[in-house]
């Protein structure tokens, strides 16, 4: 079983480790992909927000770390969790294409806000709050039925857990909000061209700042759960 705090690092070393593989390779639209990939990987979302791509990594890399880490679940009921969780990160993410029922749910709020007259910026915020609902309860759901997530009857019990839901909701809420300045921040054309020295610090530096709070929040849960070591006050 891996460590508590491997737990919390390991899914931000695989978004640091996808940058850094994507710029090494040189992988673009340009690059050959399988049939089925190429299905998903075109189109508005992914032109548009194509960090989102680093959101799914982060979050099929922590259903992983959850399946693997220290806890009573069996590995029966861990690997279910990770199956049904990589479905359904997968399925809400990159059908019908790139940016799936995530972006699309984002996109619809935040335009329909702004349509009401709502400022930019409030409209912006709506969007990405819808966006990282769909992504935190799917992300979520896979955590829980691995057995990451014990069962609290107590009063303070789900207490704590409602405000660590709430903790890891503002912290993928601001992620996903995070991700979709890219352009903004100075990505430039990829994944149009392959990733510049510039595009491949900015990837990096948005991806560490966008899953550094919900990575720290998993290992601070990960440490207030840890059985007391003897000879430890």
């Amino acid at each position: 079983m891996a460590s508590r705090s491997a737990v919390a690092a390991a899914p931000l070393a695989a978004v640091l480790g996808a940058v850094a593989l994507a710029a090494a390779t040189g992988f673009s639209q340009r690059s050959a992909l399988p049939a089925w990939a190429e299905t998903h990987f075109y189109g508005f979302f992914l032109d548009r927000y194509p960090l989102f791509g680093l959101a799914l990594v982060y979050a099929l890399a922590r259903l992983a770390a959850a399946a693997f880490a220290p806890g009573p679940a069996g590995i029966a009921r861990r690997m279910a969790g990770l199956l049904v969780g990589a479905v359904l990160v997968l399925g809400t993410g990159l059908h019908p294409t790139f940016g799936g029922v995530v972006l699309r749910t984002g996109f619809a709020t935040g335009g329909i806000a702004f349509l009401q007259s709502l400022p930019m910026g409030a409209a912006f915020a709506l969007g990405t709050a819808a966006a990282s609902i769909v992504y935190g309860t799917a992300l979520g759901i896979g955590t829980a039925l691995s057995g990451a997530i014990p069962p609290h009857w107590s009063l303070r019990g789900l207490a704590g857990r409602a405000l660590d839901t709430i903790g890891r909701f503002l912290a993928l809420w601001f992620a996903l909000a995070v991700l979709a300045l890219a352009r903004d921040a100075g990505l430039g054309p990829w994944p149009r061209q392959a990733l510049d020295g510039r595009a491949f610090a900015v990837a990096a530096g948005l991806g560490l700042a966008a899953f550094l709070p919900h990575a720290i929040l998993v290992g601070l849960r990960g440490r207030l759960r840890a059985p007391p070591v003897a000879g430890r006050p």
